[in-house]
C-alpha cells in the first residue's frame, strides 16, 4: 500500500468560500467549486504581473453528433464571433437575418439535388451579405487585445475544447466580464465565411501527412469509439452541410458551468480573485449534461494493417490500444515508452537503433486519453530498407523488453527524469496552468495527479517485464506510409462567397464600455543587466551568473563567438560527435552515463555562434562538465561509424526534399537570398563521402582552446567558481574570419516549386533598409495593427471578409544584427482557385496603409500594456542581454520602445510605411500542384521561374 504524500484538506476563506488544498503541494493550488458546479483552480506565480488563464470545456470532437462531425471544432471558431451585445451594432435586425440563414442551412442540409443546393447556398450568401451590415468583425479580439492580452487562442481535441489568454493582472475583472459574456450565449454571425476558413484548415490538414497516418491509425485502433471514428476537423461532407441549429444545441448542452473550469495562475490575491470569478461566472445557471452511453471496444486480437500514400519519406507506425489515462496499464505503457525512447537519450531504440544508425530514426511514445489511449512506435527506414525491416527492428527492442534485457538502473533513472521534467514544467505559470486544465479534462483530481509520481516509484523491473509480456502480442495496428500519390485527397470548388462587410470603424456599446472603463496602469519594470547578471573572470574566460530562484535545476552554457560562417564544418563536427565514444566509454555508454546523473547535453550551431549546454540538478552539474570534456577531449575517431553517419545525413537530406514544410522553407530562403546563401552553401555529397573523420573530431578536441564565455544559471555561484577553474584553460587558438554571404535586392521575381498538394502556399519577401533600433516601436505597432493577430487589418480582410485562407499575415522582421537589412514577409495558404483574388487582395492592402483610428489606438495600447506587464526572468535575463549586444545596445531597450510607442501617432506609422515598406519590391515563393497554378495571377507579380529542389536546397 502506498503511503500518500499528498492528501486533500478542506478550508474556508474569509468570504466563506470553501476550497481544497493538497498537503505538500509546493504550488499551493486552491480548488474552489461554485454553487453552479464551476471548478476554479487558482495558483499564485509572481514572475510577472500577469495571469495565465485557461477555460477548459469537457467536450470535444468525441461528442460531435454522428451526422455533424467537426461541430465542436467549428463551435470553437464561432466562440470568437461575439454575442447579442458583443460584435453587433444592431442585434435586433441582425438576429432576424441570422435566423433566416439558420433556416436556409437546414434546407441546404436536407436538399439532395446538387443544383438546388447551389441555389440555396446562393441565397445564404445573399442574406449573409445583408446580415454583415450589422456585424462587427473580430470585436471579441479587439476587446481582449485592448487589455494587453497575449496568446489568445483555442484548440479542440477528443474530449476538450480549451480557451486561452494571458492577461495583465490589473485587467482581470474586464477579462472576466468579456469571457462571461461569450460563455453566456452564442451568436453565429459571419458564419459562412468562417466555415470556408475551417475548410481551408481542413485542406491544410490534407497536406499534412502526419495527420493522414494518424487518422488511419486511430480508425483502426478504435473501430467503434469516437476516438477513431470522428476526427476533430470532421467529415468534409458534414463541413459543407452544417447546421446552425445543431451548433446552438451543442453549445446549450455542453457549455454549462458544471462542464467547464476556470484555471488562473499568476500574480493575484486568492480571496479577491474568487470573489470576482463568482460575481461574473457564478450567475450562469447549472444544467444537467446529456446522458452518454459509454462505448466499449472489443479487444484487438490480430495484426490490423493499413496503408496510406503521400509524397514524403516512407515510414511505418505501430500502435497498441491501452486503458485510460491514470490507470496502471497506461502508466506502465508510459514507462515502457521511456525505456525505449527517453527524449533521445538512453532508451533501447535510442541506443540500439538511432545511435547505431541501423535505420533513419525510431521513437516510442504513449498517449493517455480520457477513455482509452495507445502506445505507439514510429520507424523511418533507410532507403535500402523495407518498411517491414524497419518494423522488425523496433519489434526486436520490444523483445528485449520482454526478456528484461535492459539495465537495472534504467527504471529509477526514468522516474527521476519524470520528476525533473515535472519540476521544470510546474515552475512556470503556463506549465502549471496546463497541467491543471489537463487534470480537469481527464476527470482526475489534483491530489491524484500529484500522487502519480509516488505511484510510478512503486513499479519494479519485474512489473515492467510482466506487463511487456502480457501487453505486447500480435494485437497491434500497423500503418505503412508509402511514398506515392495520395488518391484520397479531396479537391473542392471555390463556393463563390461574396466578400462581407466587416465594419472596421464600428463599436458595440459593450466594447465602448470596456474601453471606457479605466484601470490603474501597471508600471513597466526595466531590467538593469549589470545588476542582474553577475560576472567574474576565471583565467581568460568571462563567467556570467543569473540566480535560479525557483528550483534546484541548473544550466551551464559554453558560448563560443563563432559559428558555421567561420567554419562550415562546425555543424557536421558536432553532429558526428554524437555517434562517437572514447577509449573509456562506448558511444552508447556515454549516453547512459549522462542519463544516470540526470544531465542532458545540447549542441546548437548558428551562423555566428556555437552554444554547448548542460542541464540537470545543480549537484550533478560538475559531473556533467567532467563527462562532457572527457568526451570532447578524448573522442575516438571511427571511420566506419563516420561512413554510416554520412549515409544517414544524405538520406535525411533526401527526406527533407520530400517534406512540404521543408521545401517551402528552402524555397522561401531561395526567394529571399538567391542561389548562394548559408542555406545552400553546404558540404557536398562528395566532400562528405571522401571526408576523414579525424578532421571533424580534431575540431571537437580543440574547441575549448578557442575563446568563449560561460553562463551559469543556478543557486550557488560561489560553489560553481570553486570548481569551474578545473575545466577552463586559457585560449591558444584564434577564430578564423567569417565567410560573407550576399544579401541581394528583391526585384520582383516569382519562384515556383511543384508539389502534389491541395492548397497553394504563397510567401512574398522584400528586403528593407538596414536595421534601425529607433524603428522598433513602430514595427511593434505595425505588426499588431496591420499584419499579425486576430484583429489585424490583414486577418480581417483575408479571412473574415473574403474567406480566402485559414492563415494569412504580413510581418515586418527587424534584423538581429547591425548593418544587416530588415525583411518584410507576407504569407497566404489557399485553394488554387482563390489565388487570383488572394493576390489582388494582398496587393490592394499593401498599396496604401488603411487608416482605422480606433484600431490603431487599440494596437498601440495593447503593445504598451504588454511591455508594462512583461518581466524578463530566468535564463532570458542573460540571453536577452547577449542578443542586444549584437545591436550594440547595453541596456534594456524595451524602455526606449515603450517611450517610442507612447508618443506614436498614426501619421508616424504612415510615414514609416511610406519610407520603409511601400517602396520595397518583393520576390514571391509559391508551392503547389503545377496544373492548378493560375498563371494569370502569377504573371501579375513578376518574372516567373520554376526552380528545382536541387536549386533551392543546394544539393
Amino acid at each position: 500500500m502506498i503511503d500518500r504524500k499528498y492528501s486533500e484538506t478542506i478550508h474556508t476563506d474569509k468570504n466563506n468560500h470553501e476550497y481544497i488544498t493538497i498537503s505538500n503541494d509546493e504550488n499551493k493550488v486552491r480548488i474552489y467549486t461554485l454553487k453552479n458546479g464551476l471548478k476554479v483552480f487558482l495558483a499564485q506565480n509572481f514572475d510577472a504581473p500577469r495571469i495565465q488563464t485557461y477555460i477548459p470545456v469537457r467536450t470535444g470532437s468525441n461528442n460531435d453528433p454522428s451526422d455533424n462531425t467537426g461541430l465542436a471544432h467549428y463551435l470553437e471558431h464561432m466562440m470568437f464571433k461575439g454575442t447579442s451585445k458583443l460584435g453587433t451594432h444592431n442585434w435586433e435586425k441582425e438576429s432576424e437575418l441570422l435566423n433566416q440563414i439558420s433556416d436556409l442551412y437546414e434546407q441546404h442540409k436536407a436538399e439532395q439535388d446538387a443544383e438546388k443546393k447551389k441555389a440555396i447556398y446562393k441565397k445564404i450568401d445573399e442574406v449573409s451579405q445583408e446580415a454583415s451590415q450589422f456585424a462587427i468583425a473580430n470585436e471579441y479580439d479587439k476587446a481582449i487585445s485592448s487589455l494587453g492580452t497575449t496568446g489568445t487562442n483555442a484548440h479542440t481535441w477528443f474530449d476538450e475544447t480549451v480557451y486561452k489568454n494571458n492577461v495583465p493582472n490589473n485587467e482581470l475583472e474586464k477579462w472576466l466580464k468579456i469571457e462571461k459574456e461569450r460563455f453566456s450565449e452564442l451568436a453565429l454571425r459571419l458564419f459562412h465565411t468562417e466555415l470556408e476558413s475551417v475548410y481551408e484548415e481542413f485542406n491544410r490538414a490534407q497536406d499534412n501527412d502526419s495527420r493522414l497516418v494518424n487518422y488511419e491509425l486511430m480508425d483502426a485502433l478504435f473501430p467503434t469509439h469516437p476516438n477513431g471514428q470522428q476526427t476533430t476537423l470532421g467529415n468534409p461532407d458534414h463541413l459543407k452541410n452544417p447546421s446552425m441549429k445543431a451548433i446552438h444545441k451543442y453549445f446549450d448542452e455542453y457549455y454549462v458551468p458544471n462542464n467547464y473550469a476556470m484555471v488562473l495562475v499568476g500574480d493575484f490575491d486568492f480571496e479577491e480573485t474568487i470573489q470576482l470569478v463568482d460575481q461574473y461566472f457564478g450567475t450562469i445557471p447549472y444544467r444537467e449534461l446529456p446522458k452518454k452511453t459509454q462505448i466499449v471496444e472489443k479487444p484487438i486480437t490480430e495484426i490490423v494493417k493499413r496503408t496510406v500514400k503521400s509524397p514524403t519519406t516512407p515510414r511505418v507506425q505501430l500502435a497498441w490500444r491501452t486503458e485510460s489515462y491514470g490507470t496502471k496499464e497506461a502508466m506502465l505503457a508510459d514507462i515502457v515508452a521511456n525505456i525505449l525512447s527517453n527524449r533521445g537519450e538512453a532508451g533501447l531504440i535510442d541506443l540500439n537503433i538511432n545511435q547505431t544508425q541501423k535505420m533513419l530514426w525510431g521513437q516510442a511514445y504513449s498517449v493517455g486519453l480520457k477513455q482509452y489511449g495507445y502506445f505507439s512506435i514510429v520507424a523511418v527506414p533507410k532507403e535500402a530498407q523495407t518498411l517491414d525491416e524497419a518494423k522488425d527492428l523496433v519489434l526486436e527492442q520490444i523483445g528485449l523488453m520482454k526478456k528484461g534485457d535492459f539495465p537495472d538502473w534504467m527504471l529509477p533513472a526514468i522516474i527521476n527524469d519524470f520528476k525533473i521534467q515535472r519540476m521544470k514544467a510546474l515552475e512556470t505559470a503556463d506549465g502549471l496552468a496546463t497541467n491543471l486544465y489537463d487534470t480537469y479534462i481527464k476527470g482526475r483530481t489534483w491530489e491524484q495527479e500529484l500522487n502519480e509520481m509516488e505511484e510510478y516509484t512503486e513499479f519494479t523491473k519485474d512489473d515492467v517485464v510482466a506487463f511487456a509480456n502480457e501487453f505486447f502480442k500480435d494485437n497491434y495496428v500497423i500503418v505503412y506510409k508509402e511514398k506515392g500519390v495520395n488518391d484520397k485527397l479531396i479537391r473542392v470548388e471555390n463556393p463563390g462567397i461574396t466578400p462581407v462587410k466587416i465594419n472596421r470603424e464600428a463599436q458595440s456599446d459593450f466594447l465602448q464600455e470596456i474601453l471606457a472603463e479605466k484601470t490603474e496602469d501597471i508600471q513597466p519594470e526595466f531590467i538593469d543587466y549589470q545588476k542582474e547578471v553577475k560576472t567574474d573572470l576565471i583565467k581568460d574566460k568571462k563567467l556570467n551568473f543569473v540566480k535560479n530562484k525557483y528550483n534546484d535545476i541548473a544550466q551551464i552554457h559554453f558560448i563560443f563567438p563563432f559559428g558555421s560562417d567561420n567554419d562550415r564544418d562546425l555543424g557536421i563536427s558536432t553532429q558526428v560527435l554524437q555517434y562517437l565514444g572514447t577509449e573509456k566509454f562506448s558511444p552508447e555508454d556515454l549516453k547512459k552515463e549522462f542519463f544516470k546523473i540526470g544531465v542532458s547535453n545540447d549542441f546548437k550551431t548558428a551562423n555566428d555562434q556555437l552554444i554547448i549546454s548542460l542541464s540537470g540538478l545543480e549537484e550533478n552539474i560538475e559531473k556533467g562538465i567532467e563527462l562532457l570534456q572527457h568526451w570532447m577531449y578524448h573522442v575516438k575517431p571511427d571511420q566506419e561509424i563516420y561512413t554510416q553517419f554520412v549515409e544517414t545525413v544524405l538520406e535525411n537530406r533526401a527526406a527533407m526534399k520530400k517534406d512540404k514544410g521543408r521545401i517551402m522553407t528552402a524555397l522561401t530562403n531561395y526567394t529571399k537570398l538567391g542561389e548562394f546563401s548559408r542555406f545552400t552553401d553546404i558540404i557536398s555529397k562528395e566532400e562528405l563521402e571522401n571526408g576523414n573523420v579525424e578532421v571533424f573530431t580534431d575540431k571537437m578536441k580543440k574547441l575549448f582552446n578557442y575563446p568563449y564565455q560561460i553562463f551559469f544559471y543556478g543557486r550557488n555561484f560561489e560553489n560553481f567558481k570553486e570548481y569551474i577553474g578545473n575545466y577552463v584553460q586559457n585560449k591558444s587558438l584564434q577564430i578564423q574570419e567569417p565567410r560573407k554571404y550576399p544579401e541581394p535586392e528583391t526585384v520582383g521575381n516569382v519562384y515556383f516549386t511543384d508539389y502534389d498538394m491541395v492548397q497553394m502556399e504563397m510567401s512574398k519577401v522584400g528586403k528593407g533598409h538596414d536595421v534601425n533600433p529607433e524603428n522598433f516601436g513602430k514595427i511593434n505597432v505595425f505588426n499588431e495593427y496591420f499584419g499579425r493577430g486576430l484583429s489585424s487589418i490583414v486577418f480581417q480582410e483575408i479571412r473574415e471578409s473574403k474567406s480566402l485562407a485559414y492563415s494569412a499575415y504580413v510581418s515586418y522582421a527587424a534584423n538581429a544584427e547591425l548593418n544587416h537589412p530588415d525583411y518584410i514577409t507576407t504569407y497566404i495558404g489557399t485553394q488554387p482557385d482563390k489565388l487570383q483574388i488572394a493576390v489582388d487582395t494582398m496587393t490592394e492592402l499593401m498599396d496604401e496603409l488603411p487608416e482605422v483610428p480606433t484600431q490603431f489606438e487599440n494596437a498601440k495600447n495593447a503593445a504598451l500594456k504588454q511591455i508594462a506587464s512583461t518581466r524578463i526572468t530566468r535564463t532570458n535575463v542573460f540571453f536577452n542581454k547577449l542578443r542586444l549586444e549584437k545591436l550594440n545596445i547595453h541596456h534594456d531597450f524595451r524602455k526606449d520602445i515603450y517611450q517610442q510607442i507612447g508618443g506614436l501617432k498614426f501619421d508616424d506609422l504612415r510615414q514609416f510605411y511610406q519610407t520603409e515598406i511601400k517602396p520595397i519590391r518583393f520576390n514571391t515563393a509559391i508551392i503547389g500542384k503545377k496544373e492548378n497554378l493560375n498563371m494569370e495571377a502569377v504573371n501579375q507579380m513578376g518574372t516567373f521561374k520554376e526552380v528545382s529542389l536541387k536549386d533551392i536546397f543546394g544539393h
